[in-house]
């Protein structure tokens, strides 16, 4: 499946159960993502570097999503040094560059780059369906663990869905434009694909009932915890009180 290039492979993340690897992101981003000062931030960052070497993932796909979120973190650097209250370190025109702001921008670019590379080591070393079988033996709530997995599996069919009924109207010949033509064409496009949307779950809810689905997806994949994962998640619970521990004696400083 799409997205889930880092899923392959042998390393000991890859192997891990992956009902630890989810409790060891439950406690380490909540850490990262409320701290306020730059060097617990960057003592994660290291953590995140660290368990992506150990994962031995592909250096090109890595990049291709560190991209991707930086993207939308460059808005903030276009916004927040201008607008964020707080002395000026250096003008622009009639701008002033806010050092605060520059502080808070550097400070977001960290905890993003940081997160989704825990993310990526922890989680993206599972596949979806391993993850939300992961979910539901946690006990959260089968539904929430069955629409997570129908989410995953049929947003893709409504997307190529989608681009068949587009590819279809540029045939005819369709040039988007800003007219009420355009608006219209649109609309149909949408209503068409929720309708198409709609068909597609009526005929799997079919197809499943007629092979006996009783509300409960069985795994391939039979998990058990380890020595070896009660002693990464151990280090894991250790590494995040330290960092809670960093930061609040940072903050009395």
């Amino acid at each position: 499946m799409m997205f889930e290039q880092f899923s392959q492979g042998t390393s000991l993340l890859h192997r891990s159960d992956v009902r630890i690897k989810i409790v060891s992101v439950l406690v380490l981003v909540p850490v990262l993502a409320l701290s306020r000062s730059p060097w617990t931030v960057l003592a994660g960052l290291a953590l995140g570097l660290m368990l992506v070497s150990a994962a031995r993932l592909d250096a090109r796909h890595l990049l291709r999503r560190l991209l991707v979120v930086n993207g939308f973190v460059l808005f903030l650097w276009l916004t927040l040094p201008l607008t964020y209250p707080g002395q000026a370190i250096a003008t622009l025109g009639p701008l002033a560059i806010s050092g605060p702001g520059v502080a808070l921008a550097l400070l977001i670019t960290l905890k993003a780059n940081t997160i989704v590379l825990l993310l990526i080591a922890l989680l993206a070393t599972s596949t979806v369906a391993d993850i939300g079988y992961g979910l539901e033996r946690l006990k959260l709530p089968r539904k929430l663990c069955l629409l997570l997995l129908f989410s995953y599996r049929y947003i893709f069919v409504i997307h190529q869905e989608y681009q068949r009924l587009a590819r279809a109207a540029r045939l005819r010949s369709f040039q988007p434009g800003t007219n009420l033509h355009t608006y219209r064409t649109f609309g149909y496009l949408f209503a068409m694909t929720l309708l198409k949307s709609w068909q597609r779950a009526e005929r799997v809810r079919q197809a499943m009932l007629l092979r006996g689905f009783q509300g409960q997806f069985h795994s391939i994949n039979h998990f058990s915890i380890k020595r070896g994962d009660l002693l990464f998640l151990g280090v894991m619970v250790a590494l995040a009180i330290m960092l809670a521990t960093g930061e609040t004696l940072l903050n009395r400083l």
